[in-house]
């Protein structure tokens, strides 16, 4: 593999700031950036013009990820060619968050099958329900294969998001990259460093993910009251204390749902992800330094798939890790954002070249 990475800081003379791709011949080009990149078709077009065989993907973000900073206002873009690893992409227009299922579905049905070995997805990051998404995709793929990626971010507005695939640029697109072949080597990581704080509440009322009550109160009466003085900024404040599911029984469950609206007349929260009727949510909060921790375990285990690499050799082939992040964490770590990052990058190795941003969701794994 083959790779180079740029960070643009502006949409001034495009083509000239793109050039250096062009000897590559990419296959697959990743672009994580700020909204203004894709507001307007000069990137997208660019990047078309210039690299014609490239598959494009990526989305807007909440803070875009390089090696070990994070910068707010630019766009990364990673273009990489491969040695006997083949990609395609395709995407599909999401009709609403009740359509995510649906969406999911129709990726699987377009994306070609044959040595297909896994999955990025990236979703828009509002109006739209992460885990129905997935449950709909994976079905339709071949045992083994997995699914890794997350929601697109608009800085945590919640207003407007963008995807970037086949069709180009567009707040209404899910995009699916399928890499093929025995090849490439894939590890996964996760873990969230979140702690969750006050009593395990019954979920007496939702749909999908959709939380009408909690305890036979309206959800966002129980949540607002736990909020205090954070409850004026919601919905962005709710990134701060996302809930924990717990079973039927308030077993765990290692699920996490983050808010991604509000709606004061039903006292409804929407979560990113479908709830479980039958169980207990609980509130979360969390600290710097165990974000941090949960960063580093998510890296070690990430490289359990490739124990024997040595990634502080320059010269041994390079690797690519892409990091997806939940803009809670990025709030909650304020001024100290990049630590999260340094940490991962010093696990990772010199060798290895980072890409990433900051989201409403994540997909990891098998989903």
């Amino acid at each position: 593999m083959k790779l180079h990475q740029l960070i643009l800081t502006n949409r001034i003379n495009l083509s000239h700031q793109l050039a250096p791709l062009v000897a590559l011949q990419p296959d697959l080009v990743l672009v994580f950036g700020d909204v203004a990149f894709f507001e307007t078709p000069e990137l997208t077009s660019q990047l078309q013009h210039l690299l014609p065989s490239a598959a494009l993907a990526g989305c807007s973000t909440a803070g875009e990820i390089v090696q070990d900073r994070v910068y707010d206002g630019t766009c990364v873009i990673t273009a990489l060619r491969f040695d006997g690893t083949g990609v395609n992409t395709c995407s599909t227009i999401i009709d609403g968050m009740s359509d995510s299922l649906g969406a999911g579905q129709r990726l699987a049905a377009t994306l070609p099958q044959d040595n297909l070995t896994a999955v990025l997805l990236f979703g828009t990051g509002v109006a739209i329900n992460g885990s129905a998404l997935v449950d709909g995709l994976q079905p339709g793929l071949q045992p083994g294969v997995t699914i890794s990626g997350g929601l697109a971010a608009d800085s945590g507005r919640f207003l407007q998001t963008w995807t970037l695939g086949p069709d180009g640029a567009a707040d209404n697109r899910i995009v699916a990259v399928g890499l093929y072949g025995s090849a490439i080597r894939l590890g996964y990581g996760n873990f969230a460093g979140w702690e969750p704080f006050g009593p395990a509440r019954k979920v007496t009322r939702c749909v999908d993910n959709v939380l009408f009550e909690l305890d036979g109160v309206r959800a966002l009466d129980i949540y607002k009251s736990y909020l205090g003085d954070y409850a004026t900024g919601l919905p962005a404040s709710g990134l701060l204390f996302p809930f924990e599911m717990l079973g039927p029984n308030r077993e765990k469950s290692n699920l996490f749902r983050t808010i991604l609206g509000i709606d004061e007349i039903e006292g409804s929260l929407i979560l990113a992800g479908d709830i479980d009727p039958q169980g207990y949510l609980k509130l979360m909060h969390s600290s710097t330094e165990a974000l941090i921790r949960g960063a580093e375990t998510a890296a070690q285990e990430a490289l359990k798939a490739n124990p024997e690499a040595d990634l502080n050799d320059h010269a041994s082939a390079p690797h690519l890790a892409i990091l997806v992040s939940c803009v809670g964490r990025k709030l909650v770590m304020g001024d100290r954002t990049d630590e999260e990052v340094e940490a991962v990058a010093g696990i990772l190795g010199k060798s290895t070249t980072i890409c990433g941003y900051y989201s409403n969701g994540e997909i990891t794994g098998s989903g």
